[in-house]
């Protein structure tokens, strides 16, 4: 078998030392060389899931006519949004315990600019209303009512999200009623994108429908800032998928941006996060937790407690479907 925790390191064009016991000289010359974006790889898009490969062709068609990062991650995650085959994000979502379709999501751009919804229901798209938040607001995050209300003021229309195939799993799920935080390749729970644009500027998206039969009123780390996606332009991007407990925990994806500062490659930082996961927890048992990262070099990475996670590429060098490095296998 191939060994998985190879792949990304092979792939990536490039590397950054990893650096340990450094000067304040020897600190800036890393923040130099990841700032200065020399020979970078850009434009260039990097998703969560098989599902990353269609939202990455709609976000390359902004990227590859020099259009913005951020513009791309929100017209490539509204792909996976308005699918009704995935019941994971958006319409068709499974819904929770109550048959509530709730969504979660958050934006952010190269200025530390960020929007995010959370608990909103009725709405396909909820990541060009977490936009209009960044855009329109002085706020951060709304929630709820609150956020409907909000997207209804800025000409979003009310549609039914829960499609006849999810109500079916619903109500075969109300036979038992049993709760598990099942998290895997078969389950696959958020579209995440980061990209990097020709001008060098990063952005990154994060959308889900949540945990499925999840409590009525739960929120995961989707649409949390620093939870499951960040952005500093100065150094890279992250953003997770799975247990998103788990993840805020940690505060996962800001703190993968703030290993790369410290030298580290994205596939490096992925993987001290997820371990850093596994150490938090005295029983991983079904806790699926996955981070992709990009910097601004455009070297990316992807690592995840158990296999079956894995990642879409898009760029003029590469376009593929890759699995992840992992941790453990499932039993």
């Amino acid at each position: 078998m191939t060994d998985r925790r190879k792949f990304i390191k092979v792939g990536t064009i490039g590397s950054l030392a990893l650096i340990t016991g450094t000067s304040c000289q020897e600190t800036e010359e890393i923040k130099e060389e990841i700032t200065g974006n020399v020979n970078a790889v850009k434009p260039i898009a990097i998703s969560t899931w098989n599902h990353g490969v269609h939202a990455n062709e709609a976000a390359w068609k902004i990227l590859a006519k020099k259009g913005s990062a951020l513009d791309a991650v929100e017209a490539g995650v509204r792909v996976t949004e308005s699918d009704p085959e995935n019941m994971s994000v958006g319409l068709g979502g499974l819904p929770d315990r109550e048959g509530k379709v709730t969504l979660d999501a958050c934006i952010m751009n190269h200025n530390n600019e960020c929007g995010s919804v959370a608990f909103l229901q009725e709405i396909e798209n909820p990541i060009s209303v977490a936009r209009k938040v960044m855009e329109e607001t002085e706020h951060v995050m709304l929630v709820g009512e609150g956020a409907k209300q909000f997207a209804l003021s800025q000409g979003f229309t009310t549609k039914n999200l829960l499609t006849e195939a999810a109500k079916k799993e619903w109500q075969k799920w109300l036979e038992t009623s049993q709760y598990e935080t099942i998290i895997n390749s078969e389950n696959h729970d958020t579209i995440g994108m980061l990209a990097l644009d020709k001008e060098g500027n990063l952005a990154g998206a994060c959308t889900t429908s949540g945990m499925a039969y999840k409590i009525h009123g739960r929120v995961g780390d989707s649409p949390i800032i620093g939870a499951g996606l960040f952005v500093d332009n100065e150094v890279g991007a992250a953003c997770a998928t799975g247990v998103g407990e788990a993840v805020i925990r940690v505060a996962g994806s800001a703190m993968i941006v703030e290993l790369m500062r410290q030298g580290k490659t994205p596939q490096e930082a992925c993987e001290e996060m997820v371990n850093r996961i596994i150490s938090k927890h005295k029983n991983i048992d079904g806790l699926q937790v996955g981070f992709i990262a990009l910097n601004k070099r455009g070297e990316y990475g992807a690592h995840s407690v158990y296999a079956g996670f894995n990642m879409a590429i898009k760029s003029n060098q590469n376009d593929d479907l890759i699995d992840a490095s992992y941790e453990n296998e499932w039993d």
